[in-house]
């Protein structure tokens, strides 16, 4: 466990059992907590300074989410994912990707595309600094003004939601910084459709970005999953 990583942030309106399931959910999604990794409640309890209660509860809470697993004579442990998984997600979010940029080409404003022209700018200064949070930050930026462009509320729900479950394994291929060209060309091109309102080949460009994610996320994923 990363614990120079892993605190809470109090809040006065919540109970300690949702900071403590908000702070753990946090640690999952960001890959402070590995896939696999053990969730000892003493451990975590002396870490964040709480009793076992809260962390139980918040632990039984992330086993709804399916973020966490409770293994028999193990106790529970951070879920891992198979293959499969990915791809059935990554499957999903190609269509709705797809939708999103052929939806911003026909609706982004003024103000998007230039919103889209600094977030692509951005992300290629991003992959300079190699700080793995920031560039990860900062593709997640890139693709919220693409989606955010399509201007419609129940796709951004149904993305965000699928974006969350894959968080944690982008991480590890934007680490490769192999990768990091060859994504700063796709953003590029997806920019440029879709300021220039041109459907088909800004889709075209958003599938390919999506199935290169999903080779680079398997290959460097390799020995974590299933």
């Amino acid at each position: 466990m990363d614990e120079l990583k892993l605190q809470m942030n109090m809040d006065e309106y919540l109970p300690l059992r949702d900071v403590v399931f908000n702070t753990l959910r946090q640690g999952i999604l960001t890959g402070v907590l590995k896939p696999g990794e053990r969730l000892m409640e003493i451990h975590l309890a002396d870490r964040l300074g709480v009793s076992r209660t809260p962390i139980r509860e918040a632990i039984r809470m992330l086993e709804l989410e399916g973020l966490v697993t409770m293994i028999p004579r193990r106790g529970a442990e951070v879920a891992r994912i198979s293959r499969q998984d990915i791809r059935d997600v990554l499957e999903v979010r190609l269509a709705l990707d797809s939708l999103a940029t052929k939806l911003a080409c026909k609706r982004i404003t003024a103000e998007q595309k230039e919103e889209l022209r600094i977030a692509q700018k951005a992300f290629e200064d991003a992959t300079r600094t190699g700080d793995v949070t920031n560039i990860a930050q900062a593709d997640v930026r890139f693709h919220d003004v693409i989606l955010a462009s399509s201007h419609n509320k129940r796709l951004v729900q149904m993305v965000n939601n699928l974006a969350e479950r894959i968080y944690r394994y982008r991480l590890e291929y934007i680490k490769d910084a192999a990768n990091h060209a060859r994504l700063i060309e796709e953003h590029a091109k997806i920019t440029d459709c879709v300021i220039k309102g041109d459907e088909g080949s800004a889709c075209i460009a958003a599938e390919i970005h999506i199935v290169n994610q999903e080779n680079d996320m398997l290959k460097s994923l390799e020995l974590q999953i299933e």
